[in-house]
């Protein structure tokens, strides 16, 4: 397979199928750099609850730092598999639980010190974790939820509305929010309605 063009490289094409090495079926291949990048999120995560939740009102320069840090390398981790063609099946199982891991977090800390509004927090956290079962069943019918588009770009504003408000209180959080939700709930949608298909196809 030869070296992938800029664009694709970057993450800005992405057509044609999935590689290979990360369908159903396939090995995890745990030990590959852009997974190494996947557990560091991890503990990114870790340590930004351990350090926010009890601080007086969430906004520790170090934790926000964590928060940031985890988030941006939710794309160094797709830029290494496209650059060393790394790519496993634990990578593709992996970066979607740790983005949604990543978001809950920030919805736990955001809530605790009401930093966001509580409901859209809510509803944003419900989404996430409806999200986690209906891909855990959808695994268990044998099927693969692909991240589609939308739920790639909604990803963006909602990490970096939880940034903002571990920042400062401000207005720009609080509409990369809504904006966020809405994206993910479309993103949900699509998600629900790619699943039934795939189901139906397998009569």
């Amino acid at each position: 397979m030869g070296r992938p063009g800029l664009a694709r490289l970057l993450g800005v094409r992405r057509e044609g199928p999935e590689p290979p090495e990360t369908r159903a079926g396939q090995p995890l291949h745990p030990l590959t750099v852009p997974n190494v990048v996947g557990f560091a999120r991890i503990a990114l995560i870790a340590a930004f609850l351990a350090i926010a939740l009890p601080s007086d009102d969430g906004r520790v320069t170090i934790a926000t730092i964590l928060f940031a840090a985890a988030a941006a390398f939710d794309y160094l981790d797709g830029l290494l598999a496209r650059a060393t063609g790394q790519y496993s099946r634990l990578g593709a199982l992996l970066d979607p639980l740790v983005d949604r891991t990543l978001v809950l977090a920030g919805v736990v800390v955001a809530w605790k010190f009401e930093l966001l509004p509580r409901w859209a927090l809510a509803t944003l956290g419900a989404r996430e974790l409806v999200m986690i079962v209906l891909v855990a069943g959808a695994l268990r019918l044998g099927l693969d939820i692909h991240i589609n588009w939308v739920g790639r770009i909604a990803v963006v504003p909602t990490m970096a509305a939880v940034a903002g408000a571990l920042i400062a209180d401000w207005w720009l959080p609080e509409i990369l929010l809504y904006a966020g939700i809405a994206g993910a709930l479309a993103a949900s949608a699509l998600y629900v309605r790619d699943g039934v298909r795939a189901l139906r196809a397998r009569g």
